[in-house]
């Protein structure tokens, strides 16, 4: 029988993991700038976690879930999206606790699943990298969240990124809303998506979020959120708008933008990039927001909290459609030339010395000949081949020739073998 992967899921092979850790290092690079520390959270939790963060209306709840019983007859789900899991994890083990700096800053990368019709850029197992701040509700540290995607971004060479800015605000605020919004939607009650029928009365704000036709002519017209804001939410998002100015960070409002899941409140964002390359315009590329309550909707204290997320396929595509050139991160120093069978045990021994050394060195393995491995060593870009035969065997040195120059020299092995980097630097390095 022939095996294939399952449907919604990539077979990351060796050359197209070198991108993903070019992504994965640069990601740890600047959230480390920011201060920010990683968690590492289980991909499958209590099916309760999400359902109770995400809301029983959202598309992930209601079509998209992994969810099974495992043998304890325990109700689990594989983990959608990121920020819920980290939640439980600050809660469970206590990180609001005196004993930790505030705010608590951690990020994340690693595979969600969501059952869903495949397409580029969007799998079933998928990939996200986030962030998450906990125990804050300066609006500085809102700007600071969006700063640092819109730096991620620009360090992953994409340009023109656009940043669009929402608010839900407080509870009162989005009770004042929701309550303007049932009203101007409900004499539309029969022209709605079925999906919008079912979100009206238990959170119409999602409705705004329809990709429907049917609803899209009513969301057009539908109030403003920013129409409805108390004193305090209006204070937060002025000054949030106020530091992003400060900051040199151009914005649009967009007072339709809502977020797929149910926990967000105050500020929301979206960080579109230009995918002219994939005909799409621009295309929403990383978002996030502020969520208040969350904690406390996971059964921990009053902890306010802000973060992002952006899926790795998706920015994968768009790099590579937008022409971004990855860095070459395997180079490979030394390939060891071995021209006879007595040369075996001394090849090996060379390139494990180098290896031991900090150098990254290979050899051949499939028995072939001289010519083939130079041809080899070519193809794998080395910088340097060391060729031992056997003249070189009774001389105890070999032929170290610098690939791009052209220049040789003969080496002791125990030179090699121990100092190989003054040997660069000695002959090479002019």
């Amino acid at each position: 029988m022939r095996y294939q992967r399952p449907k919604g899921t990539a077979d990351i092979l060796p050359e197209e993991a070198k991108k993903w850790q070019y992504i994965e290092d640069t990601a740890r690079m600047i959230f480390d700038n920011y201060r920010y520390h990683e968690i590492r959270t289980p991909m499958f939790e209590s099916f309760d976690v999400f359902s109770r963060t995400s809301g029983d209306t959202s598309d992930i709840v209601t079509k998209e879930m992994y969810d099974f019983m495992d043998k304890g007859d325990r109700h689990l789900s594989l983990r959608p999206e990121g920020t819920a899991g980290v939640v439980r994890a600050f809660i469970e083990n206590k990180l609001y606790g005196p004993e930790h700096q505030k705010p608590v800053k951690v990020y994340y990368i690693g595979p969600m699943f969501r059952y869903e019709r495949p397409q580029s850029g969007r799998q079933r197992e998928f990939h996200q990298l986030g962030v998450e701040a906990f125990g804050s509700e300066e609006p500085a540290l809102d700007v600071e969240v969006i700063a640092m995607g819109m730096d991620l971004l620009r360090h992953f060479g994409l340009k023109d990124l656009r940043l669009a800015l929402n608010t839900l605000g407080d509870k009162e605020s989005r009770d004042a809303y929701r309550k303007a919004l049932i009203e101007y939607l409900e004499p539309h009650y029969d022209e709605l998506s079925d999906d919008s029928k079912t979100r009206l009365h238990k959170n119409p704000l999602r409705v705004l979020d329809s990709k429907d036709k049917r609803d899209k002519k009513f969301v057009k017209d539908a109030p403003s959120i920013l129409d409805y804001l108390d004193e305090e939410s209006q204070k937060h998002f002025d000054a949030v708008k106020s530091l992003l100015s400060d900051l040199g960070i151009d914005y649009t409002i967009d007072p339709t933008m809502v977020r797929g899941l149910d926990y967000y409140s105050h500020t929301i964002f979206e960080i579109m990039a230009d995918s002219k390359a994939l005909g799409e315009g621009y295309t929403t590329i990383c978002a996030g927001g502020r969520y208040d309550g969350l904690v406390e909707e996971l059964g921990g204290p009053q902890t306010p909290g802000i973060g992002f997320g952006l899926g790795v396929e998706r920015l994968l595509v768009l790099m590579e459609a937008t022409g971004v050139s990855f860095p070459v991160l395997d180079q490979l120093d030394a390939y060891v030339v071995g021209i006879g069978e007595d040369t075996n045990p001394t090849t090996l021994k060379i390139v494990q010395a180098l290896r031991d050394n900090g150098f990254s060195a290979d050899r051949d393995y499939l028995d072939r000949k001289p010519k083939a491995q130079f041809k080899a060593a070519d193809r794998l870009n080395a910088q340097y081949t060391i060729t031992i035969g056997d003249e070189e065997l009774k001389s105890k040195q070999a032929h170290v020739k610098e690939m791009e120059s052209g220049k040789e020299i003969s080496v002791p092995f125990d030179e090699i073998i121990h100092d190989f980097n003054d040997v660069i630097t000695d002959h090479f390095n002019d």
